[in-house]
């Protein structure tokens, strides 16, 4: 993959300076040994590349590949123990049986030190049928470099295999279709209002570089506003680089059922395979669906990584970029003479999916005329479902979606790294990171009757150590990014944005002191800030398949380095505790969760005043029976939306006004 520069030469060559030397890096693994090379190449133009780095690791493990999951499946398959297994519960066809890859979150002792990959085993009543209806008890765990099964889990007698199928798939759809939904069509007559030149965008007043590699996916890079001419910087550096999935039952052998799906896997790597013929081609036809998931004008952005072999891949429209609508951006109406102005929203969209074996993550990154950056992940797909076990007749840590299928409660936290710039050409060297709560005052003689309330800002000017918070829903906790070198000129204090929960949003409910706590330590708090690291990217490490440990922010903090003019980073934690519903199968409606940054002080007024007035020629009023805008069943509705007559209190000026008034209102 492509080695990203150190941030002190992107930022010197944003200056003017030389252009940073181009760079690649790979991991290299030679089985069956378990040694790991680091080696960074030097990629000079007209030039063979050359080695101008190399490491030797112990003792870890790189992340798992497509390439390893069908291994995986194949060598289960190929097993003579596995198959009799399969055959006692019926199924000799090995073509209906799927077999879902995970890497192994702590192996057994016995097995420690060789590279593992476990799969939960399914079975289908036709090529079609959906597995996670029919899970079987066995769970193999495969040893890659040895190319074999090491272990089986398994009830003690074969059990009854759930029967009842439960599917999405439209073929097996047993139906009716409804039969009332009637087009809905995003239409552009003029085409799109953002710009595209290689990996560049523009698109009203904002400007970036869109990125993606083969562990967080999609990246941006160098937002800036157009504010009155001016580029101002707002974010640097913004991704996604960690997601723990830890599951709530704690037997064997879902002990090891904890996934960290960008760490061990690889947020673009990470696909369901449908053919034994290879994954990458699948993944080539369907990262993306043109009017399925993007509405509208779409631009797509291709992305290229490599196979476990280290041959390039191409993928196909990795990224999708549209515009969407989004209702209001403002509105008022001036009751006293009538006047309405008012301007709808717009925003930009820049998306990628991941299909994650059974689940789907659509992370979706959304920019706003108003100069606000979202940031929301829609999760959907199938849940991992087990069979019930022995002697179980209701689950005690998951919910019955079928005859003895258990789906599992579970939990998805992300860490999303963002490394702020807010105004500073320096790359947000300057910044500071104040947490912001709403706290009642107590009753006094400067808040007699008890009704004051107040932003309590603590600055967290500090050591990093100190550096790590956790949000409160009834403070309404917001955290606030400020560059104390640049003062607003209306409200006198330093330009800032700031960051705020999407929802109330949960943190880890292991033990601190489990392999998950000890692992997953990014989300035993909402928010941590430490100094700018080129090196320090991955808040689990940068190995984290089979990591007994983390290897990232839990050894970060205790070097308890001061954030003063330390360029910090800020690394939000988020997620969705899922409590599983019976609604949630046999595919589940999309669960979102997120954040967003908000200018605080960063301009001067509102910035999207400038959008002119308009209304869309597209839309039309309804009709139902004749009657205009759907009132049905006689005309009093009808008749009181027409009556203009004012109130009989009012005087003959006030009248008039209120006329004017409801003609705005109702045009």
């Amino acid at each position: 993959m492509h080695e990203e520069p150190a941030k002190a030469d992107l930022l010197a060559f944003d200056a003017g300076g030389p252009a940073p030397q181009r760079k690649g890096f790979a991991i290299l693994q030679t089985p069956p040994s378990s040694v790991v090379y680091e080696v960074i190449l030097a990629l000079q133009p007209g030039e063979e590349p050359s080695v101008c780095g190399w490491e030797q690791l112990e003792g870890v493990e790189p992340l798992a590949s497509p390439d390893d999951c069908l291994e995986a499946e194949a060598i289960a398959k190929a097993d003579k123990q596995v198959v009799a297994l399969l055959a006692e519960r019926g199924f000799t066809d090995l073509t209906l049986v799927a077999c879902d890859p995970w890497s192994v979150h702590a192996p057994p002792q016995q097995l420690q030190g060789r590279r593992l990959m476990q799969l939960f085993m399914y079975g289908r009543s036709s090529p079609n049928d959906n597995a996670y209806a029919h899970p079987l008890d066995l769970v193999a765990l495969v040893d890659l470099h040895k190319r074999c099964v090491v272990d089986i889990d398994r009830h003690s007698k074969a059990p009854q295999v759930p029967c009842e199928d439960n599917n999405y798939h439209a073929e097996l759809f047993p139906g009716p279709w409804r039969q009332d939904i009637k087009p809905l069509d995003v239409v552009q007559p003029e085409g799109p209002s953002f710009a595209v030149d290689g990996m560049a965008v523009t698109w009203q007043k904002w400007s970036l570089r869109v990125g993606f590699n083969y562990r967080e996916g999609l990246v941006l890079h160098n937002l800036s506003y157009d504010d009155d001419g001016k580029q101002r910087p707002v974010l640097h550096r913004a991704s996604l680089v960690e997601m723990a999935v830890p599951y709530g039952d704690p037997r064997e052998p879902f002990t090891r059922k904890c996934a960290f799906d960008v760490g061990a896997g690889g947020w673009p790597a990470c696909r369901r395979h449908t053919t034994v013929a290879g994954l990458w081609p699948w993944l080539l036809r369907q990262l993306s669906v043109a009017g399925c998931d993007c509405l509208g004008h779409i631009h797509y952005f291709d992305a290229h990584l490599a196979d476990s072999k280290g041959q390039p891949v191409l993928l196909k429209n990795a990224v999708c970029m549209h515009e969407e609508d989004v209702g209001l951006l403002w509105k008022h109406v001036e009751y006293r003479n009538g006047h309405s102005e008012s301007r709808r929203s717009r925003r930009l969209v820049l998306s990628f999916i991941s299909t994650v074996v059974n689940y789907e993550y659509a992370f979706y990154w959304y920019l706003y005329q108003d100069g606000t950056i979202s940031f929301e992940i829609k999760l959907t797909g199938e849940l991992s479902t087990n069979l019930l076990s022995e002697g179980e007749a209701h689950p005690g840590h998951g919910t019955l979606v079928g005859p003895g299928v258990n789906a599992q409660h579970h939990q998805h936290m992300f860490c999303a790294r963002l490394d702020m710039a807010v105004d500073d050409a320096q790359g947000g060297k300057s910044l500071l990171v104040s947490e912001v709560d709403a706290v009642r005052m107590p009753r006094s003689a400067g808040n007699p009757h008890g009704n004051g309330f107040t932003a309590e800002v603590r600055d967290r000017p500090g050591h990093y150590q100190r550096g790590a918070a956790r949000g409160s829903t009834r403070a309404r906790r917001i955290w606030k990014v400020k560059n104390p070198a640049v003062i607003n000129p209306v409200s006198k204090a330093p330009v800032a944005y700031k960051l705020m929960p999407m929802g109330a949003s949960p943190l880890l409910l292991a033990d601190e002191e489990s392999l998950v706590g000890r692992r997953a330590v990014f989300a035993s708090k909402h928010l941590w800030v430490t100094p700018h690291s080129d090196s320090q990217r991955f808040p689990a490490g940068d190995y984290v398949m089979q990591a007994d440990d983390c290897r990232g922010l839990a050894l970060w903090t205790k070097e308890d380095k001061s954030l003063v003019d330390a360029d910090p980073v800020i690394w939000y934690s988020f997620g969705v505790t899922h409590i599983v519903r019976v609604e949630d199968f046999p595919v589940m409606p999309v669960e979102v969760t997120g954040f967003t940054l908000k200018p605080f002080g960063f301009f001067s007024k509102n910035p999207g005043l400038d959008i002119p007035p308009g209304k869309n020629a597209a839309s039309t009023l309804h009709s139902s029976n004749g009657v205009t805008n759907g009132v049905a069943n006689g005309a009093g509705n009808a008749n009181r939306a027409k009556d203009k007559t004012a109130p009989p209190f009012l005087s003959t000026n006030q009248a008039a006004t209120y006329a004017a008034g409801f003609r705005m209102a109702h045009p």
